[in-house]
This record gives C-alpha cells, sequence and structure tokens, in this order.
C-alpha cells in the first residue's frame, strides 16, 4: 500500500492555502488527515510529548490513516548512539503507542555529523525494540552523513530489519538499498515556482517507483549501494514532501496521491 503526505500539520504558510480560510487551527489535523493518507508527526522531534495527545490525534483522524514518528533529537543527536538506551526508553514510555493501530513507521534521523561507526552504529539498532507491548514497530534511520554510503551500514541494517530513509536531496546521499519489508521516502526538491511542487513529469517518475515498490519490485533507476534481488511479496511505501518549498508541500503530496490512484 502507498502512503503519502507532508511533515507536521501546523504551519502558518498553508492556511488560506492549503487549509480553508477561516478553518480553526484546532481542526488542521482532522482536514489534512482527510486530503493526505500519512502525515510524519515531527513535534516529537523536539520535546516530549504527552499520552493524551497521541490519544487526541488518533481520534481526529480517520480509522484507515496512519502516523509515522519521528524520534527525539535527545536519542539521536549525540556522539555515541550506544548510549541512547534511557532516552528511546522515555521516548517509548511518553505514549506513542497510544497512536494504536494508527502508528506507522518510528523514524530515527541521525545529526548530519554523525559519521558511521559500525559498532556503535550496530549497537544503537540493538536498542531498538521490536516489540512493546504485544506491538510490532518498525523503525527507519535517517543518515546524513556521506559515510554511510557503505556496504556494511547496508548490511547491518539488513540484518535488523531496519529502513533506511531515502532522501531525495541536494544535502544528503541517496541511499536506495531495501533493507526491511517497507519503504520510506522523504522528497526534499519542492519548487515554489511549481504549484504542484514537483513537476509532473518527477510525480509521474516517483509514482511510477512507488509501484513498483508495493508491487514486490525494486526501481531500476536507483542505484543499490550493496546490491539486491528484489523481494517477491508486496511492501507497505511512505512517501513524505518534506523540506524545500514547504508551502507546496500538501500540493505535492496530493497531486502523488493522484497519480498512484
Amino acid at each position: 500500500m502507498n502512503r503519502v503526505g507532508v511533515g507536521g500539520w501546523e504551519f502558518k504558510p498553508w492556511r488560506g492555502e492549503f487549509y480553508p480560510a477561516g478553518l480553526p487551527q484546532a481542526r488542521e489535523l482532522e482536514y489534512a488527515s482527510r486530503k493526505l493518507t500519512s502525515i510524519e508527526i515531527n513535534g516529537t522531534f523536539y520535546r516530549t510529548q504527552k499520552p493524551e495527545s497521541f490519544r487526541k490525534w488518533a481520534g481526529e483522524t480517520p480509522d484507515d490513516f496512519v502516523f509515522s514518528v519521528k524520534a527525539p533529537r535527545y536519542a539521536t543527536h549525540r556522539r555515541v548512539l550506544a548510549e541512547a538506551g534511557e532516552s528511546i526508553k522515555l521516548f517509548f514510555g511518553s505514549g506513542v503507542l497510544e497512536l494504536g493501530h494508527k502508528l506507522g513507521p518510528i523514524l530515527w534521523q541521525l545529526h548530519p555529523n554523525k559519521k558511521f561507526e559500525p559498532e556503535d552504529f550496530a549497537a544503537f539498532l540493538g536498542l531498538l525494540p521490536a516489540r512493546i507491548d504485544g506491538k510490532a514497530l518498525r523503525h527507519v534511520i535517517e543518515v546524513r552523513h556521506a559515510s554511510f554510503v557503505d556496504p556494511d551500514f547496508i548490511a547491518l541494517a539488513r540484518k535488523a530489519a531496519v529502513a533506511i530513509a531515502l532522501v531525495d536531496s541536494d544535502k544528503h546521499p541517496l541511499i536506495a538499498d531495501l533493507t526491511a519489508d517497507f519503504i520510506y521516502a522523504r522528497l526534499q526538491r519542492t519548487s515554489e515556482k511549481v504549484k504542484t511542487g514537483y513537476s509532473p513529469s518527477m510525480l509521474d517518475l516517483w509514482a511510477k517507483r512507488a509501484k513498483i515498490w508495493a508491487g514486490g519490485g525494486v526501481p531500476d533507476d536507483l542505484p543499490a549501494v550493496a546490491g539486491q534481488a528484489p523481494m517477491k511479496k508486496q511492501r507497505d511505501v511512505f512517501i513524505y514532501m518534506i523540506a524545500g518549498a514547504k508551502a507546496r508541500a500538501p500540493a505535492a503530496a496530493m497531486a502523488l496521491i493522484e497519480q498512484l490512484g
């Protein structure tokens, strides 16, 4: 299944553009969740949330809606990732699982200056729980240093069944290797000059890639660091319009949803 969305839902430039004029701010998530099929919660990256917040967000969205959750920077922005154990426990103790069946992947975004250190990274992966209270969890790592373009990094992620975020950006490495049973892409090239953020041709390209991934295949136009064979089963695909010209993100997401049918 393909899910497409944006990061967060509170953004002033969206008011009167994506959000209808006069829509109460308190109803923005309700509105956005009926135009998009997923949203990446990013407030969790900056501060600890409360269980009642997660319950409220779940209650305001359609039954088939799915959130991804950006893990806190106090867990990921550290020199030694292996020391993040208590921070990870604190994050999961904050009420994330109150999202219930609407909880999708958890994004662990590393600091841009964090280099690939195999032992430290392997230890960090070992801290990520596969299940909590019977709930299976999906984890995805976003790396932003070129040293991670390394087959050993791919092997560690694949062994742990943790996805690697595919980031479409000029700033960070694009790693398209499949290491889990789902795909997580963050597209960061939206342009203010294009009404839909991405051009029709680029939206068509990403739609084709998404359909191939969802069907169990591997697009032949994205290079792999370590090489891979297609997995012969369907996959869930999560695509978010993040950064770039953020004001265009909802339009880009809705245009891609339309392309995907």
